[in-house]
């Protein structure tokens, strides 16, 4: 803000210096002019002196007043420019400085909410400090409360302590940004503050929390106190600190008006400062004027000349860059000259070539004039008939080559215009004008002999009268008919003459034309070829002047320019980049509508420009006067140099002006381009779509061959299939033999667990858990094999179904193929026809669009033309009604009549303006509904092409699908030829097994024998009993679940998979069924089987026949939907595209009367009612005007006789100016309604055609519901009909099956009969009989018998033996699994039975095959009425879309009226721009007056200082000559009168003079205006002029055409009689013929005429009925928009009820989030304390667990190291209570050598040393010396020696208790010398520092080991000084090292922790004496 300030103020500081000091130099000439005018009065005396030098001086004074003049323009213009910046930098600093109080206010607010969020918690803080006071002891209250004021108050004085520092620093002089700096702050502090005490409040929360709630809180009600008082102090601080902030705010704003103020008044001071210095300057130089005589000059004046010296240079040389521009601009205009004499020439060389065109056209025009003449004189004269014929013949052949070379010249003229092919035209025509003048010359010659012949004729006729009269009468009717017939020829050459003359009219129209395309395109070259030198040329001076006036214009305003524009563009850029923007975005829609315009304009542009430069050549030749007179002043070059830039800017804004036109030209051309390509680029994708339709064609036809490939692979693998199935059915027999052995194997294993129970009963324990283990897993095996035998089966059942159901589609997929096929092919046709209807409908919609767009650019065309004629209109309108402002006293009474000439002139180019904008408005939206149309026929193709690629992706589905579903079979057989391959080895080894279960079974049918395999046998089937009864109630269970699927299926929506699966659910149990009838049935014959796999073939085919039948009408009913679709989609594009179609003639035609148009012509009546009505108003105000006029001449005539006549008129004529204002109010207001109904009516259009659209859509929808309906009773019937085909094929079925059963009969009648031969045969059955042969002897062999009967019996025994041998053979092949049935010949009856059983069965199937194919059936039609209902749901989804379409249309309407609101707000604000634009107009002319009136102000003040200076010197002079004379006073009073009186008189003259200047500037100006009038009036003239004489040229070619077409057609009449005429004479015959064809003709014209009236009065009945629809859709849109506003209305009040109450919830919300986020932010806190807590707590647990762990093992080690301890004391005192009464041998005996070997001086110490060991006291020791020393060696070792017995006996140990001092022994003192000196030094154990603990009481009963050492300290050595051979046990050998011990600090440990064997070596005692030193001791211990 400062530096921005800053800049502006140093901006304004310079330029107001620059103004200043140009007035100082001004006021200080002026000042100079009046001192020296005092001083050569009061010097001279000499009236004609000072009248001269007063002259003089007034000259120069007028040229300084002239530059000072112009000095002052150019500075306030600078001013004006600069208080223009000031105003805009004011706006932008309002502005700034109302955002930044909004953003305080905001800050504030925020501030508001953080006090408000602070007193909440402080009060929180008081009810938790409550709280804790209360549950708190007092001291502890009183040690906790202390702290928390302290930090209150802590934290407040901080507050206040930021506070006061924020504010000291605030009132500085460098004011920017600081206010919001300072909020910002502020806020960021209280935040902080708020965060503070959030925590505090979470630690009070924490406080209270902790502790109990207590009842005493009344001692600290004090604290509360103060605690309240904080508050409120804390609330008047934040109420005081948005007081200052207010106070900033006016400071601010105090500071800145101050600044302002202080450059305002340096400005001044600076101003008076210069012109004190001017003051002085012309002092200096007046006194150097005057004393030119002396020759003393300063320094000073010397610098002062040489300045003026420079300044005079300066001027030079711009006046000589001034010359040389005027060279470049005389030489740019010499180059105009030369251009324009170019054109001129180029010109006359035009109207020469058409004045040449013309004189042919005369020539040509007289040539057929003489030709028709002399045609007319040859019509009397010719008589030959066969001169005429040939004369015919060569008309026509002319004629044929006229029309030829017509023809030619036709297709010359419409492929170029080029001269060269005018001037071939030209030579054409001279030939054939030749060749006819040849042939009239020819006739000529023909007339000439044929009058000769008359003569001679005559003269024979007068020679040959006497002759013979009957000759002449015959030789007169000869002639008579030859003339006739020589008439009737010339009549058809004159008829032949008239149609070339035509035709020659018709060439020169054509050259005509070309000539004058020609000429306009000349006219057009050459205006170009003018405009471009001519912009050239500009461009060029332009350059070169702008090159000089920069360098004259940086040098000025490089200072000004750059502070400026850093200082206030800086914002201005920024805040009008956004404006500029959003102008851009509206300019860029609004450039796209008037690109054409632009191009339109470009031309009357161009001709302005033209104009505009012809007026700047006028004025520079003005100007080049005004030089030549003005070159020797130099005042009057700074003003030329000032209109030079004036003109230069106007030259630039031109220049800039023409470019951005050439750039909206080049848009438009390449917008134009754009869509040309857009056009291309949808013909390439509708032949891409057609490429695509192709080659989609192409892959359905591949695919329906694949499909049938697919099929005949499928027949082949059906055949493989089928004799794979008998295989899979003795596979699954051998899983059943399986099951059985493995179920023996199971009973063997119980029964091995039943032997086993006598065995142990660990051992039985054992292997029951192993046995019940294994039972487990066989149990699990049994269940899985049970499972694969289940999957087998099912497999098995599913291979089966799958392969008769693609037996069975077989027949209906070739059906299906066909008709798919035939489907296809009129699909093509169809799309076909389709593409083709769509073609042809876009390429009628191009072309009408195209017609279209000619119309529009005609009619932009012609707007263009009356936009120019309005503009020049408005521009005399207002030139008219400038003068009719000026109160002239000479104004005719024409002008009143011309201007209301013009203002009807103005108001039928405005209504015929209005009629053609709303024509190109129309032709606009015909054009926009044409690219929807054609949007529409694309969006069409691309769903056709979706629905193709959807019906491509379908098919290539369907492959997929079934070539999965083949490779499935085909893994499928693979692994059942496997399977099979494994199991037919394993066949081999159990057919006898089989033999026997089979025989078994028909043991145990009969139940005959009572055999123990019988009674097996029995077992075994009701095993088999219960397993096919378990296996029912699986089936059962699994009907059960098909059931409650087939409830979820119908539930769900229908899918194949799902049908799939049940109709493969439906055949398992099919094939299941007809597996076991298959074992039933196996007893019989080849016959029986072969039926019963047609059977089952059939029926599988059948069902396989059912579900393809579904799933290809499923399909065929899906393409059909496909299908209406499309057609349905093709049906509302054609109808789209009649209903454009329709409306494209209707608006072509304009003529048809609709609802609409009578609708605008009603608006257009009332517009023009309204206009009339506002014509008579104008005309009455005209007439007021004229009679105002002439009261004012007679009122101006009249002013001597009466002086109040003028005052009455002057008022009327303000009356009259006031109505003139109120009727231009009323004019606007009119014209805003006006345009209010035309947007009105514009908007019921768009309403009215966007209805007819809907009702389309509803027709549409209706057409669809429709089909759709059809199609469903289609698809029914033909369910229907398929049901009924199933109905008779399962009858023809059941007649099968009754064959088949009657079969069967016969086949078992048959084995009857044969098994009855069979026993009577076997009666004496023959064991040795190898053969079967033997078998069947018969009975009578053993007795005695015939030889005959023997033969004859072997006879029927081999006949009987063939017979059988065939029926053995049959036997075997029908009955593979019974083989024993022709053993047990004599169970005849049971297999009877048992065929009729298995009879029952079979039935029994039968019914249950019907059943399910009944269910089937049922399923079917539950299916087909889901389909039906998901049909209906898909209808509803569609109705639905249909619903949201509509929702979307009326939104986009609502868009479209919104746009119109948005296009109107904007016609508003440019309307409102043009107001503003007049009001500173307005404003800028007060400012011009204003100037004047301070100008004048100024001058008296001037006057009025120099009389005071005036008077101040006269009292001087007064003074200092009081002791003059008198009458020289009164002469000095006189002649300074007298000058004051010059003075005045002088400077009335001035002011005459500048009001005459300012009066003659503004008749120039007028003068100028009325110049400019002049010359656009001169201009339109001359085009008027123009356009009447090519309309009266039209005229009159119109006129010589007619005359020519009249006489033409009079010729052509004539010629027809004369032909009529011959054909009457000729032929009767011909003539009847003729009448009766005419006749016919007549009668079939009359019948098209009557044709033709009927059609026209059918479409008149259309279009009275086409406008009653009209007017009932006008009535329903009424209707409609009424409904729709109340709608609107409606949804209105709904919209703001429904914003109201959002509005209010997200209130509530926000209060809610607000809370829940200080909550949140609460919780958030005292989680992060919790946090914090719980992971220190965790850190203190984990390192508490590790301790507990270490002291746990540290008290293991301790309890363990206490074991070894007590132990190893155990030892220790085993070993002394075994050691301490026994003296050791070897020692005593070391001790007693070693007191005899020690010399006798130092056998004390071997005694002491003794004593020591022995364990005597020192006074006892003492008292064994001086007895020695007494008795001498002999009394001791005698009295040693001597009491052996009583010495020897072991005193008793003294415990550690009595005797603390010495307790170890020698051994043991000597075993831990040699330890430390024969173990090595080990490492000391490092253990931790926590791990080092100090006992801290010794365990029971060792006590003493702990005291040894303050006993031995207390005896007056230290344990580090003892020795160890004298200390005691405990001391010596310490149990645990000390810490006090002088030993080895580091090694730490107990002694007894390490093995016995090292603590304790076995050594020897060895006995010392007491006197003995260690060391004497420790050398003999090493000796020995």
């Amino acid at each position: 803000m400062s530096s921005w300030l800053g800049g502006i103020g140093s901006g304004l500081g310079q330029s107001l210096g620059q103004v200043g000091g140009s007035l100082s130099t001004f006021t200080g000439q002026i000042s100079n002019f009046t001192k020296d005018i005092l001083l050569e009065s009061a010097e001279e005396v000499d009236a004609t002196s000072e009248l001269q030098v007063s002259n003089s001086r007034l000259h120069e004074l007028e040229t300084l007043y002239a530059t000072q003049k112009s000095e002052y323009e150019r500075l306030r213009r600078i001013n004006s420019e600069l208080e223009e910046k000031l105003e805009a930098a004011e706006i932008q600093v309002k502005q700034q400085s109302v955002e930044y109080r909004t953003l305080l206010q905001q800050k504030e607010v925020e501030i508001s909410h953080l006090k408000a969020r602070q007193s909440g918690l402080q009060d929180e803080v008081q009810k938790l400090q409550h709280s804790a006071q209360a549950s708190a002891s007092p001291s502890s209250s009183a040690a906790v409360l202390p702290v928390t004021t302290a930090a209150t108050t802590t934290t407040s004085s901080s507050f206040l302590h930021r506070s006061s520092a924020v504010h000291q620093g605030f009132h500085g002089d460098e004011v920017d940004l600081s206010d919001v700096l300072w909020s910002q702050q502020e806020i960021n502090r209280l935040s902080n503050e708020v965060h503070r005490l959030e925590s505090e409040v979470a630690h009070w929360r924490r406080v209270a929390q902790a502790s109990k709630p207590g009842v005493d809180g009344n001692g600290d009600q004090g604290e509360v106190l103060k605690m309240q008082r904080m508050i409120k102090e804390l609330r008047e601080e934040m109420a005081r600190e948005v007081d200052e902030h207010q106070h900033e705010l006016t400071a601010l704003q105090d500071a800145q008006r101050q600044k302002m103020a202080e450059i305002s008044k340096r400005h001044r001071e600076e101003l008076a400062e210069y012109e004190e210095r001017i003051e002085e300057l012309e002092e200096q130089l007046q006194t150097e004027g005057g004393n030119v005589v002396q020759k003393s000059t300063t320094v000073q004046d010397s610098a002062k000349l040489q300045e003026l010296q420079s300044t005079i240079e300066t001027l030079q040389e711009e006046a000589e860059l001034q010359r040389k521009q005027h060279r470049d601009l005389l030489a740019s205009l010499e180059e105009a000259e030369q251009q324009k004499a170019k054109l001129e020439r180029e010109k006359e060389e035009a109207t020469a070539e058409n004045t040449e065109l013309l004189q042919n056209y005369s020539r040509l025009q007289k040539s057929v004039n003489e030709l028709q003449a002399r045609v007319q004189e040859q019509e009397g004269k010719s008589m030959l008939k066969a001169q005429h014929d040939s004369e015919i013949q060569t008309l026509k052949k002319a004629l044929a080559g006229a029309e030829k070379e017509m023809a030619r010249l036709r297709t010359l003229s419409e492929s170029s215009h080029t001269e060269e092919v005018e001037h071939a035209d030209i030579l054409e025509l001279n030939t054939i004008i030749d060749t006819l003048r040849k042939e009239k010359e020819d006739v000529e010659r023909e007339k000439l002999a044929l009058v000769e012949r008359l003569t001679l004729a005559e003269e024979r006729h007068k020679a040959g009268e006497s002759e013979s009269a009957v000759e002449l009468s015959q030789e007169v009717s000869d002639l008579q008919s030859q003339l006739h017939q020589r008439e009737q020829a010339l009549k058809q050459a004159n008829l032949d003459i008239e149609t070339l003359s035509a035709e020659l009219e018709e060439l020169d129209k054509q050259n005509q034309e070309a000539t004058q395309h020609l000429i306009a395109v000349k006219e057009q070259l050459s205006l170009q070829k003018t405009q471009a030198d001519a912009e050239k040329a500009s461009l060029q001076s332009d350059l070169n002047s702008s090159l000089d006036q920069r360098q004259t214009l940086q040098l000025e305003l490089e200072a000004q320019g750059e502070k400026l524009s850093q200082s206030a563009f800086s914002l201005n850029e920024l805040h009008m980049t956004k404006q500029q923007l959003e102008s851009t975005l509206k300019e860029l829609r609004e450039k796209l509508c008037k690109s054409q315009d632009m191009g339109k304009e470009l031309r009357q542009e161009s001709s302005d420009l033209k104009r505009a430069l012809q007026e700047r050549d006028t004025e520079l030749t003005a100007l080049r006067k005004k030089l030549s007179h003005s070159g020797e002043k130099g005042n009057e070059l700074e003003e030329h140099r000032k209109e030079l830039e004036t003109r230069d800017k106007e030259i630039q804004d031109l220049r800039t002006e023409l470019t951005e036109v050439k750039k909206s030209y080049e848009k438009a051309v390449s917008e134009d381009f754009e869509l040309k390509i857009e056009n291309r680029k949808l013909k390439e994708e509708s032949t891409q779509a057609l490429e695509k339709i192709d080659s989609l064609e192409k892959q359905i036809q591949d695919g329906q061959a694949s499909i049938s490939r697919m099929s005949l692979e499928k027949d082949t693998r059906i055949e493989a299939w089928k004799l794979e199935k008998s295989q899979l059915e003795s596979e699954l027999n051998q899983t059943e033999k399986r099951l059985s052995d493995q179920a023996k194997q199971y009973q063997q294993t119980i029964d091995e667990l039943t032997r086993a129970r006598s065995m142990d009963a660990s051992a039985l324990q054992t292997e029951h858990e192993r046995m019940v283990k294994l039972n487990q897993e066989k149990d699990l095996t049994i269940a899985e094999l049970r499972r694969e035998m289940e999957q087998m089966v099912s497999d098995h059942k599913d291979t089966s179904e799958m392969l008769d159901i693609t037996v069975a589609g077989q027949n209906q997929l070739t059906e299906l193929l066909q008709e798919k096929d035939t489907f296809a092919e009129t699909l093509k046709a169809q799309a076909a026809e389709t593409q083709q209807e769509l073609e042809y409908k876009i390429s009628g919609a191009t072309k009408e669009c195209d017609s279209l767009r000619r119309s529009v650019e005609e009619k932009d065309k012609q707007l263009g033309a009356m936009k120019e004629e309005n503009s020049h209109l408005k521009e005399e309108i207002d030139r008219l009604r400038d003068q009719q402002s000026r109160p002239q006293l000479l104004s005719e009474p024409r002008t009143l009549d011309i201007i209301t000439e013009l203002e009807t002139e103005v108001n039928q180019l405005k209504a015929a303006r209005d009629q053609l904008e709303e024509e190109v408005q129309s032709l606009r939206r015909l054009s926009e509904e044409h690219q929807t149309t054609a949007l529409q026929s694309q969006r069409s193709l691309q769903v056709l092409q979706s629905e193709l690629e959807q019906a491509r992706t379908r098919h290539e589905q369907s492959s997929l699908n079934y070539e999965r579903l083949i490779t499935a079979k085909d893994e499928e057989i693979a692994q059942l030829q496997s399977e099979v391959e494994g199991l037919s080895t394993q066949g081999q080894s159990q057919i006898q097994s089989v033999e026997i279960l089979q025989e078994d079974k028909t043991q145990s049918l009969n139940g005959e024998n009572g055999n123990e395999k019988h009674d097996f046998s029995k077992v075994e089937i009701d095993k088999l009993v219960k397993g096919i009864k378990e296996k029912e109630t699986e089936i059962n269970q699994l009907n059960e679940k098909n059931l409650s699927l087939t409830k979820q299926l119908d539930q769900l929506v229908v899918s194949q998979n799902e049908l799939g699966k049940l109709s493969q659910m439906v055949l398992q149990k099919d094939l299941e069924i007809q597996a076991l009838h298959a074992r039933v049935s196996g007893g019989h014959g080849q016959d029986v089987m072969f039926l019963q796999q047609q059977l089952q073939a059939y029926a599988v085919e059948r069902e396989q026949v059912l579900a393809v039948l579904n799933e290809k009408t499923r399909e065929n009913s899906q393409l059909r939907s496909d299908y209406h679709r499309i057609m349905d989609i093709v049906a509302a594009k054609e109808a789209a595209l009649l209903k454009l179609q329709q409306e494209n003639q209707r608006l072509s035609t304009m003529s048809d009367p609709s609802g609409s148009q009578e609708m605008f012509r009603e608006t257009i009546q009332n517009l023009s009612r309204i206009i009339r009505e506002k014509d008579i108003e104008i005309d009455a105000l005209t007439q007021k005007c004229q009679t105002l006029v002439s009261v004012l001449q007679t009122s101006g005539a009249g002013d001597s006789v009466s002086g109040g006549s003028g005052g009455v008129s002057s008022n009327q004529f303000e009356e009259l100016l006031q109505e003139r204002d109120n009727l231009k109010q009323q004019v606007k207001k009119m014209e805003e309604w006006k345009q209010q109904v035309i947007t009105t009516v514009r908007n019921m259009q768009h309403e009215s055609a966007q209805l007819q659209e809907e009702l389309l859509k509803l027709q549409g929808q209706v057409c669809a519901d429709s089909d759709c309906s059809s199609k469903l009773s289609v698809d029914y019937s033909r369910l229907i009909q398929s049901y009924e085909q199933k109905e008779k094929k399962l009858g023809f079925l059941s007649q099968e099956l009754a064959q088949v059963q009657q079969t069967i009969s016969q086949l078992s009648s048959t084995k009857d009969v044969l098994l009855g031969k069979l026993g009577s045969v076997k009666q004496s059955p023959e064991a040795s009989a190898p053969m079967g042969i033997q078998a069947f002897a018969p009975p009578n062999l053993k007795g005695a018998a015939p030889p005959g009967q023997d033969e004859s019996l072997h006879q029927e025994f081999q006949t009987m033996q063939r017979v059988l041998a065939e029926k053995e053979s049959m036997i075997r092949t029908l009955q593979e699994n019974n083989h024993r049935l022709s053993n047990s010949a004599s169970l005849s009856e049971s297999d009877q039975r048992s065929h009729a059983e298995q009879l029952k069965q079979a039935r029994e199937k039968q019914e249950s095959l019907q059943r399910s194919l009944r269910e089937k059936d049922l399923l079917i039609k539950t299916k087909g009425d889901q389909l039906s209902q998901v049909s209906e749901s898909l209808r509803n989804r569609e109705n639905d879309n249909e619903v949201l379409k509509q929702a979307v249309t009326n939104l986009k309407e609502r868009a479209l009226i919104l746009e119109l609101d948005v296009k109107k707000l904007k016609e508003e604000n440019e309307a409102i721009a043009g107001k503003a634009r007049e009001k500173e107009t307005e404003f800028r002319a007060l400012q011009e007056t204003n100037m004047q009136v301070s100008l004048l102000l100024r001058e008296r003040e001037f006057q009025f200082s120099a009389v005071n200076e005036k008077a101040s010197a006269m009292e001087k002079m007064l003074k200092d000559k009081e002791q003059g004379k008198s009458g020289e006073l009164n002469q000095l009073l006189n002649e300074v009168r007298s000058m004051q009186e010059k003075a005045v008189l002088f400077q009335q003259e001035r002011d005459q003079v500048m009001m005459a200047l300012k009066q003659k500037q503004m008749e120039t100006t007028a003068l100028q205006s009325e110049l400019q009038h002049t010359r656009d009036k001169e201009q339109r003239l001359k085009q008027e002029v123009e356009r009447l004489r090519n309309h009266l040229l039209e005229i009159e070619d119109s006129y010589t055409r007619e005359a020519l077409a009249a006489e033409d057609r009079e010729g052509e009449l004539r010629r027809r009689v004369a032909l009529l005429d011959e054909r009457l004479t000729s032929s009767s015959n011909a003539v009847e013929s003729a009448s009766q064809q005419a006749s016919l003709q007549v009668e079939s014209l009359q019948e098209q005429l009557n044709g033709a009236v009927r059609q026209r009065d059918e479409a008149l009945i259309q279009l009275r009925a086409a406008q009653d629809q009209v007017n009932q859709y006008a009535v329903s849109l009424s209707n409609l928009q009424m409904v729709l506003e109340q709608f609107q209305q409606e949804e209105k009040a709904m919209y703001s009820a429904e914003l109201e109450k959002h509005k209010r919830e997200k209130g509530e919300w926000r209060t809610k989030a607000e809370n829940l986020q200080d909550q949140a932010a609460a919780l958030q806190i005292n989680l992060d304390e919790a946090n914090a807590a719980l992971e220190s707590a965790s850190r203190l647990t984990d390192q508490l667990d590790l301790k507990e762990e270490q002291i746990e093992d540290l008290k293991k080690q301790v309890d363990v190291r206490q074991e070894m301890l007590e132990e190893a004391q155990r030892k220790l005192m085993n070993l002394l209570n075994s050691t301490e009464g026994k003296v050791d041998k070897v020692l005593m005996k070391n001790l007693y050598l070693g007191y005899f070997h020690t010399p006798r001086n130092k056998r004390c110490e071997v005694l002491r040393l003794m004593g020591n060991v022995l364990g005597l006291d020192r006074d006892e020791i003492t008292e064994l010396l001086q007895e020695e020393g007494k008795s001498g060696m002999t009394g001791w070792v005698s009295s040693w020696l001597g009491g052996r017995a009583v010495q020897s006996v072991p005193n008793t140990p003294q415990r550690p208790t009595h005797a603390q001092n010495l307790n170890s022994s020698f051994s043991e003192m000597f075993v831990k010398f040699l330890e430390v000196e024969s173990t090595p030094a080990l490492p000391a154990p490092k253990l931790p520092v926590y791990d080092i603990k100090p006992l801290s009481a010794p365990p029971p009963g060792r006590s003493t080991a702990s005291t040894p050492a303050s006993g031995v300290s207390g005896s007056g050595k230290r344990t580090g000084d003892s020795n160890p051979f004298l200390a005691p046990r405990s001391a010596a050998v310490p149990l645990l090292n000390p810490a006090g011990a002088g030993s080895t600090a580091g090694t730490g440990g107990h002694l007894l922790m390490k093995p016995i064997s090292d603590a304790l070596p076995t050594f020897t005692p060895v006995p010392v004496s007491a006197e003995a030193s260690g060391g004497a001791v420790l050398k003999d211990l090493l000796k020995q």
